[in-house]
Order: structure tokens, then C-alpha cells, then sequence
């Protein structure tokens, strides 16, 4: 087996990737690369991640190569174009449904507690402030935890670690999911009625055509107070532009984003990119699930599952 691997790896991973075949490393390949690579190489599988991979594992890339395999290291997958894939017989193995192994990751959950918590407490303007040698707290009055309704959307794996790091800090959580049952937490019937009821709220779903812009204008205009977003799901749950117009018209306190519509694009153009400096928002990228511990556990379970093939 020849195995493209086009992510950054420690010694350990690739010392099990290498138990699985040949190994070509190229960690920060652009796409022009990597499409070079395939054209003229044998390669079997591509091992990548999107946290790096800031191109799509489309047909462009793909076209003519003998890759019958896709291994990615993560839960998401819209780095690569499934239905190419599936009409090219091409296998793409990730760790989408390894509940017993993903239930030890807590790192994104505990990403947007962070996020939140630099939000609602202004911790990042603050230290800009205190930097730039003043010693004024009275523009940097936050809130607390135990006084707020923290709307969760999704309560899935990590929907699920947000919503206990929130209720055992003293927070009402207030969950807005139909297709699975919340337990002792109380719900909504509609995103709507999440975003009219809630101080912060919470993203944790998947993006699909269904959930594309599920954050948009109309659900903006539902609020009834200030809120504050968080989102380290997909940059494609929000639309971009009508969360600008909510910040700028009071709608939203602040949104703190792990991830953008357009990551694969020129991040230049990004609308939340150009107004971080004048409305309140905090962006990381897409550094939630980028911790020491949750990268051995999920690289090194994607890299187990080519010893199965």
C-alpha cells in the first residue's frame, strides 16, 4: 500500500501510518501539489485532516490518479467530494461513527466553553486593553455564567459535553433538537424560539443542505435581548453576512467562531475576517478538536482502520 500523507503528523502516528505501508509526507502540500503528486505517483491512499488541508479532495485532484482510498482524520468531510467518491469506487474512511472512540475527545466541546467564555467575560479586549498599558475595567464588565440561559443546537456527542460543562457552572440549558431526547434538560420546539429565549446559544450540528444558513436573518430577528454565538461546528451553519447585520443593529452581543463559511477560499474576502477589529467577535482557526490528546486518539484510530482494509 502507497500511502500520500498530506497532514502534519508526530513521530508516533507516522510510525503506525508506516506499519501500514509506504509512506510520501508532504504535511503542507497546496492543492497544486498535491494534485501533481497523484498524477504521477501509484498511490493507493491519501491520509489528510481538514485542519490543514485547505483545498477540496475533488475531481480536480483526483481525475486520473489510482487513489482508491481517502483516510481523514476527522468527523467532518466536507474537504472531500463525497459524491465523486462514491461514483469512482473511492473509499473514504474517517472516525464519523466511532462513538466509543469520540467520546474520549472532548476538545471541541471544551473549545466552545472557552470561546464563551472569552466572549460574555471580554477577556480578549481586555488584554489588548491592559497590553496597550490602560488599567480601566469599566468597558470590560462581562456577565455570569450562573445568570444566563445557554441555548444548545444539536444535542449530539459534543452538543452533549457543552450542555454538562454549562449546567454544572450554575447556567439554565435550554436545548433545541426534534430527533433526539434531551433528558433533564428542557426544550424548544423551533430555532426560533431557542434564539427568542437564550442569552447564549450554542452550535453543535452537522452541516448538510439542511442545515446550510440555519442561522440566518429571519432566526437573527427572533432574538429579544443581546446574544452572544458560538460556533465550532461549521462556518456554513451561519449566514455570514446576515450575522454582520446583527451585530451592527444590536441583535447579537458577540460571535465566537472556530470556523468559516469559506475556509477553503481567500480568507481576505471573509466578511467575519474584515470586521473583527470593529464589532465583537472572536475567531480561532478551526482549532477545536486541535489539542495533543484529542489529535493521538483520532489519527491514530483513521490510521488503524487502513490495517482493516
Amino acid at each position: 500500500m502507497k500511502i500520500l500523507c498530506i497532514t502534519p503528523v508526530t513521530e508516533p502516528m507516522m510510525k503506525n501510518l508506516k506499519s501500514k505501508g509506504n509512506v510520501d509526507y508532504h504535511p503542507r502540500a497546496d492543492k497544486i501539489l498535491v494534485k501533481s503528486l497523484l498524477a504521477g505517483g501509484d498511490y493507493n491512499v491519501v491520509f489528510t485532516n481538514p485542519n490543514k488541508q485547505n483545498f477540496m479532495l475533488d475531481e480536480e485532484v483526483l481525475r486520473g490518479s489510482t487513489v482508491s482510498v481517502i483516510c481523514t482524520a476527522s468527523t467532518g468531510l466536507n474537504h472531500i467530494d463525497i459524491q465523486y467518491c462514491r461514483k469512482n469506487d473511492i473509499k473514504v474512511l474517517s472516525i464519523t461513527k466511532d462513538y466509543v472512540i469520540l467520546e474520549k475527545i472532548s476538545s471541541t466541546a471544551e473549545h466552545s466553553f472557552a470561546l464563551m467564555m472569552s466572549l460574555i467575560r471580554k477577556i480578549p479586549t481586555s488584554f489588548d486593553s491592559a497590553k496597550g498599558g490602560s488599567w480601566d475595567w469599566e468597558n470590560f464588565t462581562g456577565r455570569q455564567i450562573n445568570q444566563l440561559t445557554i441555548g444548545i443546537v444539536g444535542l449530539g456527542r459534543l452538543g452533549k459535553m457543552m450542555a454538562k460543562y454549562c449546567d454544572s457552572f450554575g447556567a439554565k440549558v435550554l436545548v433545541y433538537d426534534p430527533h433526539v431526547d434531551a433528558g433533564k434538560y428542557a426544550t424548544v420546539d423551533s430555532l426560533g424560539e431557542l434564539f427568542s429565549s437564550s442569552d447564549v446559544v450554542s452550535l453543535h450540528v452537522h452541516v448538510s443542505e439542511d442545515t446550510r444558513h440555519f442561522v440566518n436573518k429571519s432566526v437573527f430577528e427572533k432574538t429579544t435581548k443581546p446574544l452572544y454565538l458560538i460556533n465550532t461546528s461549521r462556518g456554513e451553519i451561519v449566514d455570514e453576512e446576515a450575522a454582520i447585520h446583527a451585530l451592527e443593529d444590536g441583535s447579537l452581543a458577540g460571535y465566537a467562531t472556530d470556523v468559516l463559511e469559506d475556509e477553503f477560499g481567500d480568507l481576505s474576502r471573509s466578511p467575519i475576517l474584515k470586521r473583527c477589529d470593529d464589532l465583537n467577535i472572536i475567531v480561532t482557526p478551526h482549532i477545536g478538536g486541535m489539542t495533543t490528546d484529542a489529535r493521538e486518539i483520532a489519527y491514530n484510530a483513521a490510521i488503524n482502520k487502513l490495517g482493516e482494509l
